[in-house]
């Protein structure tokens, strides 16, 4: 029965796999060619642009060289027309790319060129096609009308044929390919050059196609359409010229058939592919590590800050910031869950600036008021390793008006097992202010022989020796060897896990100044609960009483008080 219904599970699976791959490539289908239209227009817009591009770089190109032959040009030695001025322009037509003929010219006629030789008496009077702003005149075809008797030149007919341009400055004149054969493109891509005529402002043709546009779109730089026409037009700001590329929308499509057929195609894959991907996505990014990343992202993750006491006064004293995170189905994941999976992911210094950025905004009014209350936050090794770390947290003080002494950091064990770059980092820590502190001390790396090299500030004693009190546990043993090593080095000391008045005793007889956190004093809460906690505790300045919203913990006991029972039946962790 039970591999029938099996086997019948797994018959739907199979036809509902089925069902969604056929819609699936039907809707892709349908979707590929509704697209193809916009794919097409918008391939051949890119072309155009490209087009109209690569033209007004090689018309820039020839314009910057025929300028420089054209000063040549004027500064030609021998006299006017000269044999040896004729042979100095042929050779400028020789070392130039562009250039095609140069020559001179007087009361609007051609006098001798480096292709002409010197021109007949009966050369036509020449009129500018258009003047530009810097005085030069554009002169479209000037060999055009040739005399007869000069058709046996060969280069000179072959440039009466052909599309060039003759600039002139004075008396001295080039003529020139505006653009090589090797940037332009067959059909369905075409162009025109425009000019304005600085006299009449009149745009006009220069070379091309006639393109019957308006005036903005053939003088000024934009892409678009108009009508059934595709443009691109870039101008030169140099030059004072246009180049406007063009097709239709027909000659777009008539080139780019084999686009639909590929879209179909890639349209009908993706839809067969489309129920796995989908799936595939949800089950990404119902991921913990998704949720993780967009809690931090839309800034969902919360700081709660516990109170830290002084255990000879139990007055709060400072407060350490820690992490809380509830997933998207309402869950709470514990921090050694979602900070481990933010180590092994790459981004736990997301959540170091995040909790940063809570504190300064949650209690950046007290830090400041309050100089010697400090708030401590968690810092990962990828932190220390991270060069803008370190840059950012200091930007972000100072931003803030906080002092870096209000913000104590705490690097765990785990960090100083590589001792160098740990002591390095430390140093650069309390250089800049910072109150630095081992903690969970204890759990294995910072040995006593060398946690005087490492120049911390404190140490947290780990929370396992703080419950081993009491009992007969081996870490009892440890736990005055570590309270004297302190001492000796001057180090302040901070317990964790503080649950019983028997752990409390235990540690107050200690020498030293001794500070501690746990349940018995306080939990981990919100800033504003935390806030008015503590402003309560101030406005009482005669009572050790710190009082959480609807818990009140109790101050520290006088003579021999009967044990009370941890708060719970095992301590929570609470780390960052």
């Amino acid at each position: 029965m039970n591999g029938s219904s099996t086997m019948k599970k797994r018959r739907q699976r199979f036809y509902v796999m089925l069902l969604a791959t056929a819609a699936g490539t039907a809707f892709g289908v349908l979707a590929g060619s509704l697209t193809n239209e916009a794919i097409t227009l918008r391939l051949a817009e890119t072309r155009l642009d490209q087009y109209a591009s690569r033209l007004l770089t090689d018309g820039e190109s020839s314009s910057s060289e025929l300028r420089t032959v054209l000063t040549a040009v004027s500064a030609a030695p021998d006299s006017f027309c000269s044999g040896g001025q004729i042979a100095y322009f042929r050779k400028l037509i020789f070392e130039s790319e562009y250039t095609k003929d140069v020559g001179r010219m007087r009361d609007g006629k051609i006098a001798c060129s480096a292709t002409l030789g010197h021109a007949p008496h009966s050369a036509a009077q020449l009129t500018p096609n258009f003047v530009q702003q810097d005085g030069t005149s554009l002169f479209e075809n000037i060999y055009g009308n040739l005399a007869p008797d000069h058709d046996a030149n060969r280069d000179l007919a072959a440039l009466s044929k052909s599309d060039t341009v003759a600039l002139q400055q004075g008396d001295s004149y080039v003529v020139f390919t505006p653009l090589t054969r090797m940037h332009l493109e067959a059909a369905p891509l075409h162009y025109t050059e425009t000019v304005i005529d600085a006299p009449s402002q009149t745009p006009g043709r220069l070379i091309g196609e006639v393109l019957p546009l308006d005036r903005a779109i053939l003088t000024s730089e934009g892409q678009g359409r108009a009508g059934e026409t595709l443009y691109s037009t870039h101008c030169s700001i140099r030059y004072f010229n246009c180049i406007t590329a063009y097709t239709s929308r027909a000659e777009a499509f008539a080139a780019d058939r084999t686009h639909f057929g590929v879209c179909v195609a890639v349209g009908g894959f993706l839809g067969a592919v489309l129920g796995w991907m989908a799936s595939f996505v949800y089950r990404r990014n119902q991921s913990l590590e998704q949720q993780l990343r967009r809690a931090l992202a839309t800034d969902k993750m919360r700081v709660f800050y516990q109170p830290i006491v002084d255990l000879a006064s139990e007055r709060v004293v400072g407060a350490e910031a820690l992490m809380r995170w509830t997933d998207e189905d309402g869950q709470a994941i514990s921090p050694d869950v979602f900070i481990k999976l933010a180590e092994d992911c790459g981004f736990v210094g997301e959540i170091t600036r995040t909790v940063v950025r809570h504190v300064l905004r949650d209690l950046g009014k007290l830090l400041k008021d309050s100089p010697d209350f400090r708030v401590s936050i968690n810092v990962a090794s990828a932190d220390l390793a991270d060069p803008k770390f370190l840059p950012l947290l200091e930007r972000s003080l100072v931003r803030a008006g906080v002092s870096p002494k209000s913000i104590g950091i705490e690097i765990t064990e785990g960090c100083t097992a590589r001792q160098q770059e740990a002591k390095e980092a430390i140093l650069h820590l309390r250089s800049c202010g910072h109150f630095v502190y081992i903690d969970d001390f204890g759990t294995g790396y910072s040995s006593l022989a060398y946690l005087h090299d490492l120049s911390v500030d404190a140490i947290k004693i780990d929370r396992a020796f703080t419950q081993a009190i009491g009992t007969e546990a081996v870490t009892v043993v440890i736990l005055p060897q570590i309270l004297a090593m302190a001492a000796s080095l001057n180090l302040l000391v901070v317990v964790e896990g503080v649950e019983t008045r028997e752990q409390a005793r235990y540690f107050a007889s200690a020498d030293g100044t001794i500070l501690a956190q746990g349940w018995l004093y306080g939990r981990a809460v919100p800033a504003s609960d935390f806030l008015n906690a503590l402003a309560e505790q101030r406005r009482q300045p005669g009572a050790a009483t710190w009082r959480e919203p609807q818990v009140v913990l109790k101050s520290r006991p006088t003579q021999n008080p009967p044990l009370e029972a941890p708060e719970s039946p095992a301590a929570m962790q609470e780390s960052l």
